[in-house]
């Protein structure tokens, strides 16, 4: 009992966390808003009980149809890439493993790449055109390392999975390196899809990834137990009943599905699929029915306040968001290794 207190107060400070780190972020900026009027102006959108006088007439606009869009897609986006990198985690039961590394990012990627030199993304057809083919081109490159590593072990052996998903990372940011240089009419823009932006982002954008973070989503919540006892092992998930292939398959389908969508629209971000995870099951155990939920709105937060500092830094100039996270993410990443290698080698 006790300890579902502690866990039912740890969600609620969290929900806490995830709505100051949206208030903070949709009234800081050029122009400061105060967390109350911020309030009152959100308040007002969503029951319409009118907004007190002393309120600037430019901040509702402002706050509706600009900076509210980018901040949701930032949490959206962050909550889908911290989903993805625990069940990457739990499933091939690999404290390394996320999108990012399997190729879905570079594959989503080298999709949105190619429909920008082939000059296809611009008008209303290029509003769908580019997040349609990221997407497919992110599904079609889980779809292909599972073939490869289906043709080289039947078992879908774990370590074959990340090896190949590596490989497959490397090679789709070279091919799309080799895009930007022999296209340099487009190669800022492809290099600033590399490395991730929330600006100018609109409301249908916002709808289209909260409809798929809220499927894949529940699709994990549904397999949270399977989830769980992946984590244990192959042999001992495969003692239990669970079907390894086919639950592989789905979920990494899944994953791949919430991860491209996210990079269908704002670019390649990496790390924030690798640190929520860590953090969440530090403070909520590995009952994936807590992880998945805490993961949602961590990872969430965690982007909404790293775009906060991507565009307030520097202004009037925004620093790519990529890059942030990298920042924040690699000495982290150093950190999980040589932690990993300390439990190996006892010392």
């Amino acid at each position: 009992m006790s300890e579902r207190i502690g866990t039912r107060i740890k969600i609620a400070a969290l929900l806490l966390f995830s709505l100051g780190s949206i208030l903070l972020s949709v009234g800081v900026g050029s122009v400061f808003i105060s967390p109350g009027d911020t309030a009152a102006i959100l308040w007002d959108a969503l029951f319409h009980t009118g907004l007190p006088a002393s309120i600037d007439p430019i901040y509702p606009d402002l706050i509706l149809s600009l900076r509210l869009p980018r901040v949701l897609m930032a949490f959206l986006t962050g909550a889908a890439m911290a989903l993805g990198g625990t069940v990457m985690q739990s499933v091939l039961q690999n404290p390394l493993a996320s999108p990012y590394g399997l190729g879905i990012s570079s594959g989503a990627g080298l999709g949105a790449a190619a429909v920008m030199v082939m000059g296809l993304s611009s008008g209303a057809v290029g509003a769908l055109l580019l997040p349609g083919v990221s997407l497919l081109s992110g599904l079609f490159t889980v779809i292909l390392v599972m073939g490869i590593c289906t043709r080289l072990d039947r078992s879908m052996n774990n370590t074959a999975i990340v090896l190949v998903g590596m490989v497959f990372s490397l090679f789709l940011n070279a091919v799309m390196s080799l895009l930007a240089t022999a296209s340099p009419q487009h190669a800022q823009r492809i290099n600033l899809w590399q490395l991730g932006s929330f600006s100018m982002k609109e409301w249908h954008e916002v709808v289209i990834l909260f409809c798929a973070v809220l499927l894949c989503f529940f699709i994990f919540l549904w397999n949270s137990d399977k989830l769980d006892i992946l984590t244990f092992g192959e042999e001992q998930a495969a003692s239990l009943g669970v079907s390894l292939k086919s639950s592989k398959w789905l979920l990494l389908c899944a994953v791949a599905a919430v991860t491209g969508t996210a990079v269908a629209f704002v670019g390649v971000i990496g790390f924030v699929d690798l640190i929520a995870p860590h953090i969440v099951r530090r403070f909520f155990g590995s009952s994936h029915k807590r992880v998945l939920p805490a993961c949602a709105l961590l990872g969430g937060s965690f982007l909404t306040l790293c775009d906060l500092l991507s565009r307030t830094l520097t202004p009037p100039r925004e620093i790519p968001i990529g890059a942030i996270t990298a920042l924040l993410g690699a000495p982290f990443f150093l950190y999980l290794y040589f932690v990993g290698k300390r439990r190996e080698t006892g010392c």
